[in-house]
């Protein structure tokens, strides 16, 4: 098994596997080890402000939080060697965000919303990265930080 399948499979899992994320409706853009990039729809039910008609911000949250576990997921991968793909699974089953930081900038307005991560530090136990969230305009409406376990 090959990296670039593993990635695929990680991907397939974050957006068909995960019923939170069949509900938000997402979908994996782009996926390395360095960078990730996901697509949201707008839905009526992420209204958090009826009167805005903007996204609720734990909705916010919870997209900026899945783009980083999904960049940390792919840090993980990238680090093994041809010998400990076969960990991948038992790895993957102890990822868990340790700490996320959302930073609200606008209201959230837009038709769709792409939400981005780079990394900022992959260690053996802990991977950080920064993401950002932002329109089908490109106006970024949040930023966040987030600390994922990854050992």
């Amino acid at each position: 098994m090959d990296k670039a399948l593993l990635l695929n499979q990680v991907g397939n899992i974050f957006v068909e596997k995960m019923p939170f994320n069949r509900f938000l409706g997402i979908s994996i853009q782009t996926l390395s080890a360095d960078k990730a990039q996901i697509q949201l729809p707008w839905k009526d039910e992420f209204i958090g402000n009826p009167t805005q008609k903007i996204l609720h911000g734990g909705v916010i949250s919870a997209v900026l939080d899945n783009v980083g576990g999904l960049l940390a997921a792919a840090s993980i991968i990238d680090k093994l060697s041809a010998e400990e793909l076969h960990s991948v699974p038992n790895k993957l089953a102890t990822l868990g965000t340790i700490d996320i930081r959302t930073d609200f900038l606008r209201p959230g307005r837009g038709e769709h919303f792409i939400a981005s991560a780079t990394l900022i530090r992959s260690g053996n136990k802990v991977c950080v990265c920064r993401m950002e969230l932002h329109n089908e305009l490109g106006i970024q409406l949040a930023f966040g930080t987030g600390t994922y376990l990854v050992g």
